[in-house]
């Protein structure tokens, strides 16, 4: 029987940093994608939609790119594939005023508040969002 080596592994030197520059989130129809966020976020819906398929969000922090991904499926009749488990997370201070804010603009929900700490929200392409305190 082998033995589990009990000394913490190396750390190897990488030239890949530890940070995350921004998250893509597959759309199909960009321009209506770009106000949903837009409103979700509380931003002007002016952001620059480049090369026809991309549109970077104003965020604080971490970014997130509006993306219909012509060279990963966005091309197909269905669009890119979406996302089905949330992939990032979008912070509030105010968790019930969000939840109330959502339902008020029609957004859809896919969890209740759960453990007084995050709730799920669908886009309009059913990519799964996850809204959580801070």
């Amino acid at each position: 029987m082998r033995e589990l080596n009990q000394e913490k592994p190396e750390v190897v030197k990488s030239p890949i940093k530890n940070k995350v520059g921004s998250y893509f989130v597959p759309v199909r129809d960009i321009e209506k994608s770009r106000d949903w966020y837009c409103r979700l976020l509380g931003l002007k819906a002016d952001c620059e939609i480049m090369n026809g398929h991309l549109c970077p969000l104003p965020m604080e922090g971490t970014g997130i790119i509006l993306d219909t991904m012509p060279g990963w499926g966005g091309k197909e009749p269905e669009g890119a594939p979406n996302i089905k488990t949330p992939a990032f997370m979008l912070l509030t201070s105010d968790l019930q005023a969000s939840y109330e804010f959502v339902k008020e603009n029609n957004v859809t929900l896919v969890t209740g508040i759960e453990h007084d700490h995050w709730f799920v929200i669908k886009d309009p392409d059913e990519n799964l969002l996850m809204v959580c305190r801070e």
